[in-house]
C-alpha cells in the first residue's frame, strides 16, 4: 500500500525517497508538494490552507505523513502522521530536560506545544520532571533557503554546542524541522542524543500502516 507524503519543499522529496531507499526500499512513495502552504502559514495555518490539506489527505489511499512542522497540526486534524511525533515521543522518555532548536519561528508554537503533549503523557509534563528549553537558530534559515544545505547544517550544530554547554541536565536535544536533520550527524560525539525527525516518522509510519 503508498505511503503519502505532504511536504512544503521540494527538498523534502528528495530527501525520504533516499531515506525509503535505504531503511525500506522497494516501499513505495507518493509525494504531494505545495510550498505554498508554507508561505501562506507563516502566521499560522489559514481555514483555506488547512480545508486544502484535509482535501490532500482525504484522497489519499492508505497512510499520510505530513513532513512540515508548521502545517503539522492541520495535517494531524485532517487524518495525518505529523513528521514529529515520534520525535517528541522519544525526546520525552529521555530522562531529562529537553532542548527544542528550531530555524524558523512558525515552527516554534506548534513544535513546543506537541514536545509538551509528549512530556504529558510520559508522565514527564509541567511540575512532574523535565523542562524545555528552547533555542532559536532563525538567522540560519535563510542558508537552507538558498540551497547551502552543508553551511545551514554546521550552523545549527555550533549553535547547539554553544547551548549545551550552560544546561546541564539535558537528557536530549530535539531538531524540530525535518530540514534540520543533516545537523544531527555532525553532533553524535556530544554525549547527548540529538534527536531528528525523518528517520523515526517514516519507520513509524509504514509499521503502522
Amino acid at each position: 500500500m503508498t505511503l503519502t507524503l505532504l511536504h512544503t519543499a521540494e527538498i523534502h522529496q528528495r530527501a525520504f525517497d533516499a531515506l525509503r531507499d535505504r531503511i525500506a526500499p522497494g516501499e513505495t512513495l507518493r509525494h504531494v508538494v505545495r510550498p505554498d502552504w508554507l508561505a501562506r502559514s507563516q502566521a499560522g495555518v489559514p481555514d483555506d490552507v488547512a480545508a486544502e490539506i484535509a482535501q490532500a489527505v482525504a484522497g489519499a489511499t492508505g497512510a499520510v505523513l505530513c513532513t512540515c512542522t508548521t502545517i503539522g497540526p492541520a495535517a494531524e486534524a485532517a487524518g495525518a502522521l505529523r513528521v514529529d511525533w515520534p520525535m517528541m515521543q522519544h525526546a520525552a522518555r529521555s530522562g531529562g530536560d529537553v532542548l527544542m532548536v528550531y530555524t524558523l519561528e512558525s515552527t516554534r508554537e506548534p513544535s513546543l506545544a506537541l514536545l509538551h503533549r509528549a512530556l504529558d503523557e510520559a508522565g514527564q509534563g509541567a511540575g512532574q520532571g523535565a523542562d524545555v528549553h528552547l533555542l532559536a537558530l532563525t538567522q540560519f534559515w535563510p542558508l537552507f533557503e538558498a540551497g547551502e544545505r552543508a553551511a545551514f547544517e554546521a550552523a545549527i550544530a555550533g549553535g547547539v554546542r554553544d547551548a549545551v554547554r550552560d544546561i546541564p541536565g539535558l537528557g536530549a536535544v530535539v531538531l524540530a524541522q525535518g530540514s534540520m536533520a543533516g545537523a544531527a550527524g555532525l553532533l553524535a560525539d556530544l554525549g547527548i542524543p540529538v534527536l531528528a525527525s525523518p528517520e523515526l516518522a517514516l519507520a513509524c509510519a509504514l509499521a503502522a500502516r
